[in-house]
């Protein structure tokens, strides 16, 4: 089984097939998720600093915050770039 894998900035990446959701965090009802994440030691906080700007939720209850708008990270799955194509066996 293959997976594919997708860079959220900052040479961070992620396992697109453990993601279910990328949502904006400007919504009070994704805050308090981020905020209930936090409390229970569930956050991954892969902004470096930055204003986070997509939330993605992964199967196993986790939050991973991306400094990258949702949109920005739907665009790199739709369009695979060259160093990625090949699919990455793990």
């Amino acid at each position: 089984m293959g997976t594919e894998l997708v860079h959220i900035g900052f040479g961070n990446i992620i396992a697109v097939n453990r993601a279910i959701a990328f949502l904006a965090v400007n919504q009070q009802p994704i805050k308090r998720l981020i905020h209930e994440a936090r409390d229970k030691g569930l956050l991954i906080d892969a902004t470096h600093g930055r204003k986070a700007k997509a939330a993605i939720l992964f199967d196993t209850g986790h939050i991973g915050l991306a400094a990258i708008s949702p949109d920005t990270v739907a665009h790199r799955l739709a369009t695979p770039s060259l160093a990625t194509e090949e699919k990455i066996e793990l």
